[in-house]
């Protein structure tokens, strides 16, 4: 295991999605990140995950950035935005290619859920692998007539070329954000399991790069030496531990906090109108007062931790 890292060469970040505004569990996510590496003496990154063409907008980025100042975070460096990397993840996705590791993937969502040779992993239905299998000359043909594709990792292969793969773990075991070197303690390997994950997509048909590879290769250009997110990437992790193997990336230490869930306990998200931090600064809250109480762990009312 190689951490702890020296204090003053941790570095964290945040990652948002410019798809609609940020909520509660957005910035105390956030704030998270930002202060363990401030209580380390690092830095702490901002990277914008704009390459989802048909949701990401320029006045939620706008949001973001004034949302974030607003609670006092600040960033260290200039922003990333992924949409400035694509011949990055293009260049990572000829790697994998030229290893053999890629198939296009012609499959609908209906076609995969109509399947009923479709097994469960730890994040649902898993694809059956119906396109692993396509002739070689099919597959030419199909991607020159110009059908839809997705590119797809067949795992068993993968997993056959790095054998096993794991990556550490440091638990989170409360709302309040701790200091110095509590981060440390617990710290513990794990080993990653990709296969129950089946062949996930890398390349999306619509976006040049999915999250796992796009997140993975910008985590490691970026210098990100403590990942702090939500439990549910918990399972993701163990792909991207996978795809550091295989492209010979460093790996950094992971931290999965808790989700936060509001009063019919359905987890924060965007597309169910969560409390919005625009919607708080704008009724006049105090973003000082707000990041006060949310580093304290205390939540707006309705709002609590998904396991407390």
């Amino acid at each position: 295991m190689t951490h702890p890292v020296p204090p003053q060469h941790m570095v964290t970040r945040f990652a948002p999605s410019p798809t609609g505004k940020l909520h509660v569990g957005h910035g105390w996510s956030a704030l998270l990140a930002h202060d363990m590496a401030r209580a380390a003496s690092g830095r702490f990154r901002l990277r914008i995950e704009d390459i989802d063409g048909t949701r990401s907008r320029a006045e939620h980025v706008a949001g973001i950035i004034a949302d974030l100042r607003w609670l006092g975070v600040e960033w260290d460096g200039e922003i990333i935005f992924q949409s400035q990397r694509l011949e990055r993840y293009d260049a990572a996705l000829e790697r994998l290619r030229a290893m053999g590791l890629l198939y296009p993937c012609f499959c609908t969502r209906a076609d995969i859920q109509a399947s009923l040779t479709a097994p469960h992993g730890p994040e649902g239905p898993v694809y059956p692998g119906t396109c692993r299998g396509l002739d070689p000359a099919d597959r030419t043909r199909r991607i020159a007539e110009g059908q839809a594709h997705a590119w797809r990792i067949d795992m068993g292969r993968a997993v056959a070329r790095v054998g096993t793969v794991g990556w550490t773990a440091i638990p989170f075991s409360a709302p309040s954000i701790p200091r110095g070197d509590d981060y440390w303690q617990g710290e513990r390997s794990h080993v990653a399991t990709p296969l129950a994950h089946g062949d996930v997509v890398l390349a999306r048909k619509d976006a040049p790069a999915s999250y796992h590879l796009s997140c993975t290769l910008d985590d490691a250009a970026m210098g990100v030496t403590h990942v702090l997110r939500g439990d549910d990437l918990r399972g993701a992790t163990d792909i991207h531990a996978l795809l550091q193997a295989l492209l010979g990336l460093p790996s950094p230490a992971y931290l999965h906090h808790p989700l936060l869930v509001g009063p019919d306990g359905r987890r924060l998200a965007k597309r169910d109108g969560s409390i919005a931090l625009a919607d708080l600064r704008a009724q006049g809250m105090a973003g000082d007062r707000l990041a006060l109480h949310l580093r304290a762990g205390r939540f707006p009312i309705g709002i609590r931790l998904a396991n407390a």
